[in-house]
């Protein structure tokens, strides 16, 4: 395909989706080439990884552009999975980047086709009360991504059954953290399986956790209890 107009800021997205692939690798959420990222250029455009090439071997020209008409532009086809990619950032105006890995702790509770119930409060970070796992279908078919966005609903993240992982973000950052965060949820649970019955939280409880989380991490957020010194003791 030939190269689409370049406008300011394409170089810079394109090195972060590189950046995303390695630091997935740096954390050990991905193996050899296995995930793929994307992150949104415009209302129109994303830019996905391509497909089959080592991390470590990326350069900015070989990160291909796609438009939400599957048309691609650039020297390297596309991921695989770029419906996927296509159709949350179609479905999902809020998410600015998508993260697909295959970690080890999340991809093995996949493999039994469970999601991650809310075991802990930290779950409520991924949106919701738990973590779905979409039922199995074909690696990059159109039934693979339309599973997904349907578990995806009201969440950030969910498992893919017998596959991998879905997480999303406002970017690339987010959405990598929010990955970790997961392959570590699925880690703690499955541990806790190991020791008998686990004890998982109402569905009260996780209303209260996820309007706390509406303002976690906020320096603006609002504490009556919490008093700010004007000056060091």
């Amino acid at each position: 395909m030939s190269e689409s107009p370049r406008p300011p800021g394409d170089e810079a997205l394109r090195a972060a989706v590189i950046g995303a692939c390695r630091e997935l690798a740096r954390r050990g959420l991905v193996h050899g080439t296995a995930g793929n990222v994307a992150v949104r250029r415009d209302s129109e455009h994303f830019f996905v990884s391509p497909t089959g090439m080592a991390y470590d071997a990326l350069e900015p020209a070989d990160v291909p552009l796609m438009d939400l008409q599957a048309r691609w532009f650039g020297r390297c086809r596309p991921s695989s999975e770029w419906r996927m990619h296509r159709d949350i950032l179609r479905g999902f105006a809020d998410v600015g980047a998508i993260v697909h890995t295959h970690s080890r702790e999340a991809t093995a509770l996949a493999c039994t086709g469970r999601g991650i119930p809310p075991f802990h409060y930290m779950v409520a970070v991924a949106g919701g009360a738990d973590i779905r796992c979409a039922p199995y279908r074909t690696f990059g078919t159109q039934a693979l991504s339309d599973v997904a966005i349907e578990a995806l609903q009201g969440r950030r993240a969910c498992l893919l059954a017998n596959h991998g992982i879905l997480a999303l973000g406002r970017d690339l950052e987010a959405a990598v953290a929010l990955a970790d965060e997961v392959e570590n949820l699925a880690a703690q649970y499955r541990a806790a399986c190991t020791l008998g019955d686990v004890r998982l939280l109402d569905a009260a409880e996780m209303s209260r956790v996820i309007e706390k989380f509406r303002s976690y991490g906020r320096q603006d957020a609002s504490d009556p209890e919490l008093l700010f010194g004007a000056e060091r003791p």
